[in-house]
């Protein structure tokens, strides 16, 4: 067999800019891409940056081993967004006419999950996958440059205010994050106004400013505490900037070095011409 190096890169790709990072990191290396793009998530134009492009279900696990096994994979990368909400829109019966899991989904999902959560989940996938021969990798591998580095990134600087709102939301947020109930929250004047779940970090922002109208608030987003850099690293991006300034926001504050700024330049441009302050800092209880 080739060795992990010289076989192809397996990535299933979500929705987002974060797969299209991956794939021109891995080409850059001299890697051949395998895209599972996942339906109704992934971006059509990654298929320009793949070598070989597949569309597959978003619950049929044991195809997505197959197809990869068939292309040579030994390593495989998961990125991109799946809106897990969806999943719970509608009863069973409709759930499982949308999604046709096939017999391996069933069984991760049924017998080998303690519970639903995105870390059961995605650790029951990683498992399925190693017991066939292809081995789940951390998902920034190709492309750590696009971690956020320690300190304010832009212009922009965090009033005294801010930061004292970051400072106090942190531990909360780092709880929430180890709980695995959602990566982020709202915080203004140390009152937190709001807390992801399920929903996501857009959702989260938009309910932050209908909650707060007067706005100046700060969005704390962090890593598990214990991380598994393979999956559900957080990620920011333009489209969080602007969400944050139609909603009023002060400030974003991040995990230095373990979150993804996606499109750097523009996300920093973007926070800049609204007067959002882009923070990152180091969790001192990051392993």
């Amino acid at each position: 067999m080739p060795s992990a190096a010289g076989a192809p890169l397996g990535l299933i790709a979500g929705a987002g800019e974060f797969p299209r990072l991956v794939a021109r990191g891995a080409r850059v290396a001299g890697r051949r891409v395998c895209v599972l793009a996942l339906r109704g998530s992934a971006e059509p134009d990654l298929h320009a940056l793949a070598d070989r492009f597949t569309w597959v279900g978003v619950a049929r696990v044991g195809s997505w081993i197959r197809k990869l096994r068939r292309a040579g994979c030994r390593e495989v990368i998961m990125a991109g967004r799946v809106r897990k909400a969806k999943m719970f829109a509608g009863p069973r019966w409709l759930q499982w006419l949308t999604y046709a899991p096939d017999l391996t989904s069933i069984r991760l999902w049924y017998f080998h999950m303690r519970d639903r959560r995105n870390d059961s989940l995605l650790g029951a996938i990683a498992d399925e996958l190693g017991r066939k021969g292809l081995t789940l990798i951390d998902s920034t591998s190709y492309c750590p440059e696009a971690l956020a580095a320690e300190g304010v990134l832009g212009r922009t600087q965090p009033s005294r205010a801010v930061l004292d709102d970051v400072a106090f939301a942190w531990p909360l947020a780092r709880q929430i994050a180890a709980l695995d109930i959602g990566q982020a929250l709202a915080v203004k004047e140390r009152e937190i106004i709001a807390v992801e779940a399920i929903e996501g970090t857009d959702a989260l922002i938009e309910r932050s400013g209908q909650l707060c109208r007067a706005g100046g608030w700060t969005l704390v987003k962090l890593a598990k505490p214990k991380q598994d850099m393979r999956f559900d690293v957080p990620t920011v991006g333009p489209l969080t900037i602007e969400n944050l300034h139609r909603q009023r926001a002060a400030c974003l504050a991040v995990e230095a070095g373990r979150t993804l700024i996606l499109e750097r330049e523009k996300t920093i441009a973007l926070a800049d011409r609204y007067g959002v302050a882009v923070l990152a800092r180091k969790d001192a209880a990051a392993p």
